[in-house]
């Protein structure tokens, strides 16, 4: 079977454990014991940890660990608007903390709505799973990686993959991981949206990308059109289409903050976020509370 792999910061806490719980509604209670939870970071209190453990045996996952570990050394936030070193921890699974022979790994600020292990099959050991960013869909037409292809023409147009979902063989995460290294040390003048650049420039040199149907890291784009409508003319899917398995907020107006336009996908994430305040409240935990303002941390 497989494991869901978290990176998670104390910043970013609650919106996992909500992460967490959406997970769980999305499979039979069966399949939740088949499944293990695995989650890395830098700065979780041990009594957050041990609120999270319960959380997630609470909704019936048959496994559940939590590792402290800090990022490759060569690791750089280039943009750090929202974004922590945290990020980085994504490359830091093995397969021996995993265990299991698959890793799914989520971003913190995803909403599962259906069964996200499809990519899975039909993967093969030396390939790794991801979907295309839909705001960076190509080398060189976006911001990503600024100047590659003026140093490499032939790679315009090739694709490039949002980070924030992935699907990989655990015999695959040390590879990732020297892939990753690779491309931190000698590609940095590349780099721009931190570990997703330095992800996709290995990529480029590596043909090991098994692409996924976009339900399965679809971004909610409704909060960027309350603001202006240049996400018509990037996103080329009807934007307001259903059946994504996974909604993706991307960006820095996170659902959780009072800011952020309230959306169909807004409303829904805050009816989780509620009922995942309520569980830690059956928990005992009552000190972890909604983040309603300010930025993401």
């Amino acid at each position: 079977m497989y494991a869901y792999g978290l990176c998670v910061d104390e910043g970013y806490l609650l919106p996992s454990l909500v992460t967490i719980a959406s997970l769980a509604d999305t499979l039979s209670p069966a399949a939740r014991r088949e499944v293990a939870v695995r989650v890395l970071t830098l700065d979780l209190s041990r009594g957050h940890a041990a609120t999270m453990a319960d959380l997630a045996r609470r909704a019936g996952f048959g496994s559940f660990d939590l590792a402290w570990c800090r990022p490759l050394c060569q690791s750089r936030l280039v943009d750090d608007s929202y974004i922590t070193i945290t990020t980085y921890l994504r490359f830091q699974f093995t397969p021996a903390f995993v265990g299991r022979p698959y890793l799914i790994y989520l971003d913190a600020d995803v909403l599962a709505l259906g069964d996200v292990s499809g990519p899975l099959e039909g993967l093969e050991q030396g390939q790794l799973g991801a979907v295309a960013d839909e705001f960076n869909p190509a080398v060189g037409q976006c911001p990503a990686l600024p100047g590659l292809v003026d140093r490499w023409p032939a790679l315009r147009g090739r694709a490039y993959y949002n980070a924030g979902a992935l699907w990989a063989p655990t015999a695959m995460l040390g590879p990732i991981r020297n892939g990753v290294e690779w491309a931190l040390v000698n590609g940095s003048e590349f780099i721009l949206h931190n570990d997703q650049d330095a992800l996709n420039l290995w990529l480029l040199a590596s043909p090991v990308v098994h692409p996924a149907s976009g339900v399965f890291n679809r971004f909610e784009v409704g909060r960027f059109l309350e603001r202006g409508d240049w996400v018509r003319r990037i996103v080329e899917r009807p934007l307001h289409s259903t059946g994504a398995r996974l909604v993706h907020f991307v960006g820095p107006v996170k659902p959780w903050l009072t800011s952020c336009p309230i959306t169909e996908d807004v409303r829904l994430y805050r009816s989780h976020l509620t009922q995942t305040v309520r569980h830690l409240h059956r928990l005992g935990d009552l000190g972890i509370e909604v983040a309603t303002g300010g930025r993401p941390r």
